[in-house]
């Protein structure tokens, strides 16, 4: 084993291993055409089963030389034809509402909150479960038509797509219920609390994932023995294969340090891993393990919500909007995220193999980057409004009480220079007062 290598496992602490699919699944949530052709492909199976069975039954009556049975059944597909012909040109109508709706769901939130928060719309499941019923509804439709035999002789019919029909009818029904969940979900989407309240969630969730260890030890890291450089495209580095690179590691018996943060502008050429106790991995070990995209993501970005929750409470204290409230509401979540990972180590990430030996290592923001983040744009803008200076002042001070006693000089120089801002700002001393009076609810 080399001599870079971090090994040991602290005592109670739980060896976390990376989910292999966690980057794909991610990848497959931001896109549209996904579960769409899944549902399409989903529609084509189900209805070559429906029609052979709907054959079977047909076959079998002929068999046992019941032909009132099946003249029966094909009084019945007679009128179940209109229906399904109805049900195929309404359902492109019901598509089209859809996409207009959420066209201009997009839009709003777009112009009204931040241009970051499209993504909610795009990975939200409503959204997506709702197209593809759609369209798998309409697709079955018009497959099940063809079932449709214009033979009028009972010996000579070889189906009556009897199954398919209720099928049919039955995704109907679902895409029905679907259509008014839908639309519940997006106007729970335009409002700013639920906006808010999914990327405070989101974040949450990245920060439950962050391992409980405390800081690497580059002594026993070691020097660097190679640089690994980016050769694809320049873009934002949305996520790393955890996986792949803690495996890859592991067979050359050497620690990788990730060198940019997710989130980082990387253009090719530029250095992203630095090679621990040995020599570098192959280029093709390494191959699809750093994914670049336009935009930045959630999936292992620490500060990204953040960035979103400062951007809406930066729009609501412009002064084309000036919206207070909503800025309070943004600032009520970031203290909830810090206050959340006020505890945790902060600055790198170990990502461990199977014996619990260290591969590898990811830099994430640290306490001041995080404090940084959330507080000094909205600090900027928030003098000439008591509301937001008073909830940023209970927020620090929260903080104060919550965070451990090295984590505190972030805290105070925010609510120092906070203090100072509105001093220069106000001109009136019992308004300066008023604004410098900690609040959780601004003004109530």
């Amino acid at each position: 084993m080399s001599d870079g290598l971090i090994t040991g496992v602290p005592a109670g602490a739980k060896v976390r291993r990376p989910r292999l699919l966690s980057p794909l699944r991610e990848h497959l949530r931001d896109t549209m055409w996904f579960a769409p052709t899944t549902g399409l492909v989903g529609a084509m199976v189900l209805w070559a089963l429906a029609a052979e069975l709907d054959s079977q039954i047909v076959d079998a009556a002929r068999e046992a030389g019941d032909y009132e049975s099946i003249e029966s059944l094909m009084g019945i597909a007679e009128d179940a034809k209109a229906v399904i012909s109805t049900i195929g040109s309404a359902m492109m109508t019901f598509i089209g509402v859809v996409f207009s709706i959420s066209l201009v769901a997009v839009q709003m939130a777009s112009g009204q909150f931040s241009p970051r928060v499209v993504r909610l719309y795009v990975r939200s499941r409503i959204t997506k479960i709702t197209l593809t019923v759609f369209l798998a509804t309409f697709l079955f439709s018009l497959m099940t038509l063809t079932s449709f035999d214009s033979e009028n002789d009972p010996e000579l019919l070889t189906s009556v797509p009897l199954i398919e029909s209720v099928l049919a009818m039955a995704m109907v029904f679902l895409s029905l219920l679907l259509f008014v969940a839908y639309v519940n979900g997006t106007l729970r989407m335009m409002r700013i609390s639920f906006v808010i309240d999914r990327i405070a969630r989101e974040s949450l969730r990245v920060a439950v994932k962050h391992p409980t260890e405390g800081a690497v030890d580059d002594e026993r890291l070691g020097p660097a023995t190679a640089r690994i450089t980016h050769r694809g495209r320049a873009g934002v580095l949305r996520d790393v294969n955890i996986a792949r690179v803690v495996r890859a590691a592991g067979r050359h018996g050497v620690v990788l340090r990730l060198l940019p943060r997710i989130g980082d502008f990387v253009v090719p050429g530029t250095p992203v891993f630095t090679v621990h106790g040995g020599a570098a991995p192959p280029p093709h070990a390494l191959r699809y393990t750093v994914h670049v995209g336009v935009e930045r993501t959630f999936h292992q970005d620490l500060g990204f919500g953040l960035r979103q929750l400062s951007d809406i409470a930066l729009r609501a204290l412009s002064p084309a909007v000036n919206d207070p409230t909503t800025a309070v509401q943004a600032l009520d979540r970031i203290v909830q995220f810090l206050a959340s990972v006020a505890g945790y180590p902060l600055g790198a990430l170990r990502h461990r193999d199977r014996r619990g030996a260290v591969r590898m290592i990811q830099p994430v923001p640290d306490w001041t980057a995080l404090v940084d983040l959330g507080f000094a744009e909205i600090r900027g803008f928030a003098t000439g409004s008591p509301q937001v200076t008073r909830r940023m002042l209970a927020g620090l001070d929260d903080l104060l009480r919550l965070a451990p006693e090295e984590r505190r000089q972030p805290l105070l120089r925010h609510r120092e220079l906070l203090a100072q801002a509105v001093e220069r700002a106000v001109p009136e001393a019992a308004d300066r007062t008023f604004a410098l009076l900690p609040d959780r609810q601004g003004i109530g």
